[in-house]
């Protein structure tokens, strides 16, 4: 990563069928997206944090909060997700970019940060801890990593509406060998659990508020520390158990819903 801009760049939106304005709901006296941003910022390998919302008007309010806490955003295209990246990408000149989601409360530092190296170790196009592979960390701590080459080849080149509307499946799907991937990153053994700690439903909501509600004198909650409390109290674990993850982005989603049944 030497000589080269990193940044996050992290996909927030208001509208949402599941769970309607999950990405500003009150986490332990803050919206949720400003845990996820500022835990985006202690990256230690990041030089940027960029906030990608959309240009509907539910999304004013996504810009407001921005606008209050100082945060960088981008408007750009409700469906293509993949013109928002890239005209983020240009904007800021970021040759080496992390992809997080702001339904994601609990997304780790230093995993973000593992992503990061191992994507400038292996000098591959695209790496993840999400695929290609059997996944390993908790849902809600998943970090793509990808070059600016990679990103403006996907752009110019994507013609299905999933590939724009997810941004990553042509590059890790990889169909005519056109990037180089990255091998999974697997998560460390504090790490490795089948939890659900991504927000998509209201039961998501209730856990994820519990585990802020017990750590509401912390700070920044770490990721280890809120899997510790789940390992202790399984009775909370359960409460989104039962809530099926959204199959349109990554194949192997697979085998971490088999686990946790």
């Amino acid at each position: 990563m030497k000589n080269k801009k990193t940044g996050i760049i992290i996909q927030a939106r208001m509208g949402s069928l599941r769970l309607s304005g999950k990405t500003l709901k009150n986490l332990n006296g803050k919206p949720s997206l400003w845990h996820v941003y500022n835990r985006c910022r202690m990256s230690k390998y990041a030089n940027t944090v960029v906030v990608a919302t959309t240009q509907d008007k539910s999304d004013n309010q996504t810009e407001k909060f921005c606008k209050q806490y100082k945060i960088p955003y981008f408007r750009g295209s409700v469906d293509n997700v993949l013109s928002r990246y890239y005209e983020i990408a240009k904007k800021y000149k970021i040759d080496i970019i992390a992809r997080v989601t702001a339904d994601c409360p609990l997304i780790d530092p230093a995993t973000i940060d593992r992503v990061f190296k191992a994507h400038s170790d292996q000098k591959c196009d695209y790496i993840s801890n999400v695929v290609p592979g059997e996944r390993t960390f908790p849902r809600g701590l998943d970090v793509e990593v990808f070059s600016f080459p990679a990103l403006e080849k996907t752009f110019n080149e994507a013609t299905e509406q999933m590939e724009k509307e997810h941004v990553t499946p042509r590059m890790w799907q990889n169909k005519n060998s056109e990037y180089k991937i990255g091998k999974i990153v697997t998560a460390p053994k504090s790490l490795n659990r089948s939890y659900r700690l991504t927000v998509d439903y209201p039961e998501d909501f209730a856990l994820m508020d519990m585990i802020y509600e017990k750590f509401n004198n912390y700070g920044i909650v770490p990721a280890s520390k809120a899997i510790k409390f789940l390992d202790r109290h399984p009775e909370i674990a359960s409460v989104n158990a039962d809530c099926e993850q959204k199959h349109a982005v990554h194949a192997p989603i697979n085998a971490v819903q088999k686990r946790q049944k």
